[in-house]
């Protein structure tokens, strides 16, 4: 379900995903609105869900997670068990910064972080094989990263 924004709306919300740490003042500013109405439209898009929460992002191989590995699993059976006890494991593991569901020949798409290859490779089979129900995981190892945001282009919806 979305939510109607107007353009005072995703400028706030651009703004805010290229810089959480602005002001409410420096927004206002920068959107052509008093701090008091700018302050109520970010307390609705955070009422209303929109606004999720705000964090602080790390550049991961500053802080030595140099290895990035997309794993495409495929579970044996498709039981709604199944999907639910896997996705509860996948929430446990702190490697696997993203977890969704495919529809297609796999049905799970993994995004996962490590110091290096080695260190996935002590992930892959000290945890993630050991996940009740795994038939086949096809690992992905990224050379190089040409593109990563966080951001969403809500100036273009």
């Amino acid at each position: 379900m979305s939510v109607a924004l107007d353009n005072y709306d995703k400028r706030i919300l651009q703004l805010l995903q290229e810089d959480s740490s602005l002001s409410t003042a420096e927004i206002a500013e920068r959107v052509g609105l008093s701090q008091s109405p700018c302050w109520r439209r970010i307390q609705r898009l955070k009422d209303e869900g929109v606004i999720r929460r705000q964090v602080t992002l790390l550049d991961r191989r500053k802080v030595g997670l140099n290895a990035q590995i997309f794993a495409q699993v495929k579970l044996n059976a498709h039981g709604r068990s199944n999907l639910t006890e896997f996705a509860e494991a996948m929430q446990a593991f702190p490697e696997v910064l993203e977890c969704h569901v495919l529809m297609g020949a796999v049905d799970f798409m993994l995004r996962i972080v490590t110091r290096d290859i080695e260190a996935y490779e002590r992930f892959f089979f000290e945890k993630l094989s050991l996940v009740p129900g795994i038939q086949e995981v096809n690992s992905i190892v990224a050379l190089s990263e040409i593109k990563s945001t966080t951001s969403l282009p809500v100036g273009e919806a």
